[in-house]
């Protein structure tokens, strides 16, 4: 895991100076190791986190020893064992070391970019320099798990791990994109293959980009999930039993190869369905106890610890708890807009940020079990959505219901539906029925069950009435749509291709990568992403429960009454925190004058938000949170 950043045709005046701060930028990404590597126009620099080969064999950037290529790679290639095997059949040798980034590099040089991506399974965003053709490629992993932007201008092409680094390459003048900024305060975070800035891009998921000097710059996919989920229709899976087998035999051989480092290395365990998966596969395959970390809140509401450290008592790991107080989120709520490079507003990056803090301190990797519920149907919204829209699909006025109820006060809302208060404790969000039906509001007036899921995901339904002179929407990349025989598929490919990479895996990445901790994702194996979609819908969510299969893997390591509960989720207690101790800070931020200066947001539209947050309406989290974000990066960028 590391950081990589550079420019192929790169004005007279870029030096290694200019190289060097871009990594200084992004160094908590690499404390282990930097590297430059100059030729002519051409700059690629690296910073390394050292996990597999610590000696000066794994430095980077690496020059392949035919002398043609030069690699600078951020990630993990985890079957690179494999991957030397198949080359040294080939008669390749000798090894400098043992470092996966050799034997990728060496795969490139032997079989070409594409044929190596083909081969590989891993974590990884890369820029290669091909010196014979002065040729440059970009790549990224498949689920976009590793960040890569760049910037593609005449004649040069400017790339880094982070945003944070581009801000530092001097021939670039970054703007803010209202366009993206609208996608933004929809989404909670901007959607691959946008950034924040004019004329700055991310590398969609699964994709790879060629350039060179007076060419065009061609970007285009080596790797779709379209193709997965066409191939897996194909060659469906029929019989639960062995479907079952099958998946615990892939995820036992992605933990194993994922377990693969020359560092302390631990799991991320909250005791819900996927992390104890993760942590019972490891310690099944362990010779001594697993570190693993579970977070908690002093808040009963919002604390599920308990939950974690009984499963690693039953598993036998080596367990560390600790609980997150207001005290601990005020020192670090003010420091999330330099933490994440963009705007980024998914509060669940607060318990991340505070795990990987503590698990850093004894580890310097850690698996984790994100991705299960993306491939395995394990979010309230796949049987929710479709239940939700086949109630309210031919309901008349539906339209006008939902302006009369975003309309409403709440506390009118909770007099008049009073009777549904036995209800309340089981379905509303913490058990307060108004500010859910208040946030459900607009649900109401979607014309398809697409426009409801899309709905269900939107902080601001309408950036347009809070951005000044708003641009016209953008659509992020999704890649094809695959055709789709059931209410639940198409969510768990849409949260897949676009939720995934630009919330989840955002998230886990800078809040870890911040402490120089390794996070792996062993659900998003490729191996284990095909059988996912072998799976029917049925075998995922099957008599009310969702993850079914997933469960019945889980059976086999954990008693289910450990793991068997209403799913909680990552989150904190937002409206508390930002009306009581964080309301000063939040007030800085949103302060109209600063708004005034700034020019982006409309300041009637937040200070009316605001108003009625403070007034109780817990439904506007979402909003209010996205609103500070943003403001909070602004004024690390001094705006």
């Amino acid at each position: 895991m590391c950081a990589i950043a550079g420019v192929f045709g790169a004005a007279a005046s870029f030096d290694r100076r200019a190289m060097v701060s871009m990594l200084d930028a992004i160094g908590h990404r690499g404390p282990d190791d930097e590297g430059v590597w100059s030729e002519g126009d051409t700059w690629l620099g690296h910073r390394r986190l050292a996990i597999v080969d610590l000696s000066a064999a794994g430095h980077q950037p690496m020059v392949s020893a035919c002398g043609r290529f030069v690699l600078s790679l951020n990630g993990e290639i985890y079957n690179h064992r494999e991957l030397r095997a198949e080359l040294d059949r080939l008669g390749h040798g000798p090894w400098r070391g043992h470092s996966d980034v050799e034997v990728f590099l060496e795969a490139i040089a032997r079989f070409g970019v594409d044929a190596a991506l083909a081969r590989a399974r891993g974590m990884f965003a890369f820029a290669l320099w091909d010196r014979q053709l002065r040729t440059a490629w970009l790549a990224r992993d498949r689920f976009g798990e590793k960040p890569l932007s760049y910037a593609a201008g005449p004649g040069r092409l400017t790339f880094a791990s982070e945003l944070s680094a581009l801000e530092r390459a001097p021939e670039l003048d970054l703007r803010i994109s209202k366009a993206a900024l609208a996608l933004f305060f929809r989404q909670g975070y901007v959607p691959a293959p946008f950034s924040i800035y004019e004329g700055v891009a991310k590398l969609p998921p699964g994709h790879l980009l060629s350039w060179s000097q007076g060419g065009a710059c061609e970007v285009r996919p080596y790797w779709t999930l379209s193709d997965t989920i066409a191939e897996g229709r194909g060659r469906r899976l029929t019989d639960p039993t062995a479907a079952v087998e099958e998946l615990d035999g892939h995820l036992r051989a992605a933990v194993g190869e994922q377990m693969v480092a020359d560092v302390p290395l631990g799991a991320f365990l909250s005791g819900g369905i996927d992390s104890s998966t993760i942590a019972a596969i490891m310690q099944s395959l362990a010779d001594r106890p697993v570190r693993t970390f579970t977070i908690g809140f002093d808040d009963p509401r919002f604390n599920e610890a308990q939950h974690g450290a009984a499963v690693a008592a039953h598993l036998g790991t080596d367990h560390t708890c600790r609980t997150v107080t207001v005290a601990d989120a005020k020192a670090i709520v003010p420091r999330l807009g330099a933490i994440f490079d963009e705007p980024f507003a998914d509060a669940s990056q607060i318990p991340t940020f505070l795990i990987s803090q503590m698990a850093r301190r004894d580890v310097t990797v850690c698996l984790t079990g994100d991705g299960g519920d993306e491939m395995f149907g394990g979010y309230v919204r796949y049987p929710g959505v479709p239940r939700l829209w086949n109630a309210i699909k031919g309901v008349p006025l539906r339209g006008a219901g939902a302006a009369m109820l975003a309309a409403t006060p709440l506390g009118l809302i909770e007099g008049t539906l009073s009777f549904l208060g036995p209800l309340a404790d089981q379905y509303a969000a913490r058990g307060r029925l108004a500010p859910s039906l208040r946030r459900a509001a607009p649900w109401l007036a979607a014309r398809s069950q697409d426009e409801l899921y899309e709905l269900t995901m939107t902080a601001w339904p309408d950036p347009q009435n809070l951005i000044v002179d708003p641009p016209p929407p953008l659509s992020p990349w999704r890649g094809e749509r695959p055709c789709f025989d059931n209410a639940v598929e198409p969510m768990l490919w849409r949260d897949a291709v676009d939720y995934l990479p630009g919330d989840i895996l955002t998230k886990v990445d800078r809040a870890s990568m911040a402490h120089g901790l390794e996070t792996r994702v062993p659900m998003l194996d490729p191996r284990i992403a095909a059988f996912a979609w072998r799976a029917p819908a049925t075998m995922k969510l099957r008599g009310g429960e969702t993850k079914w299969l997933l469960r019945r893997v889980l059976d086999r390591y954990v008693p289910r009454e450990l793991v068997d509960r209403p799913k909680m989720g990552f989150s904190v207690p937002l409206h508390d925190w930002l009306t009581g101790d964080l309301r000063p800070w939040a007030e800085r931020l949103i302060d109209p004058a600063a708004l005034r200066r700034q020019g982006l947001l409309k300041e009637a539209s937040v200070t009316r938000t605001w108003r009625a947050y403070l007034a109780g309406d817990s439904s506007l989290d979402h909003k209010i949170w996205t609103l500070l974000m943003f403001q909070a990066w602004q004024a690390e960028r001094g705006r």
